[in-house]
């Protein structure tokens, strides 16, 4: 089981939920959508993780967007956690990075393109954070415990392993649900990311997405018996600067929710 606060995730425990708009476009957006998910999940019961990232370092193209600059991205962050209440999980891409994103958030994510970086899951480990290790497009499940080792080997066992998808092909991802399975065996909390699976990475110089999937990817993770579910939710999603088509609408997460907490309490009675 790993802590974040007063949220504990794993062991068989009720799910959790990470959600929050791929990146902080401005302050009102990512105020807005904070509090409107804390509303829905304080209805639901359902522990609650603000996600979002300060940038995105990985851009399909050079003129993508990939963020505010830090400073002003991470302030706002700082704001979200203290004026909502909220714990907080963001990206972190260097090892120069880690000091400031440690200063606000709760959860240091590794993204997925970067879990095979040593120096970094080092460093990321030495921060005494909780870390949430994306899992490759390219790596087998199995291959993850390679990856929370080097965290392990700082002191550091506040382990999430979040699964996002396989490349298939050029142009696609697919999501095996063994993958899950497989992932327990390592011994830490499994998180499901429905939306990062549901991109078609680079269509014309962006990544593309197929947003309607996302019910039907979360509802099959939760029947698996998901620790937690990742969702990039915005207001707007096809106005949004990044993610555009992989994005949940906000107006649908309370929907999706009633029905993955019913799925949950199935599965975990």
């Amino acid at each position: 089981m790993v802590e974040v606060g007063n949220i504990k995730i794993g062991n068989g425990l009720p799910f959790i939920l990470i959600a929050g708009p791929c990146v902080i476009e401005n302050e009102e957006i990512t105020f807005s959508t904070a509090e409107q998910i804390k509303k829905i999940t304080d209805e639901l019961k359902i522990p609650f993780i603000f996600k979002s990232s300060y940038k995105k370092a990985n851009r399909t193209s050079v003129n993508s967007f990939s963020g505010l600059q830090m400073k002003e991205a991470i302030q706002i962050l700082r704001k979200v956690k203290e004026q909502v209440g909220l714990q907080i999980l963001t990206d972190v891409h260097t090892e120069d990075e880690i000091k400031s994103a440690s200063e606000i958030a709760d959860v240091l994510q590794i993204p997925a393109f970067l879990c095979r970086q040593t120096e970094l899951l080092v460093a990321v480990g030495k921060s005494g954070k909780v870390v949430n290790i994306k899992k490759g497009q390219f790596l087998a499940p199995e291959d993850m415990k390679h990856v929370a080792e080097k965290i392990e080997s700082t002191g550091n066992k506040k382990i999430l392993l979040t699964e996002r998808g396989t490349t298939f092909g050029y142009h696609n991802l697919v999501v095996d649900m063994r993958g899950l399975e497989i992932m327990k065996q390592i011994g830490y909390p499994v998180i499901m990311d429905a939306t990062h699976a549901v991109q078609i990475p680079s269509q014309g110089g962006v990544s593309g997405g197929e947003r309607k999937f996302i019910p039907t990817i979360a509802k099959a993770a939760a029947a698996v018996g998901i620790d937690g579910l990742f969702l990039e939710v915005h207001p707007e999603p096809e106005s949004a600067l990044s993610d555009a088509s992989s994005q949940l609408h906000l107006a649908s997460l309370k929907e999706l929710l009633i029905t993955i907490k019913e799925i949950d309490s199935i599965v975990k009675k």
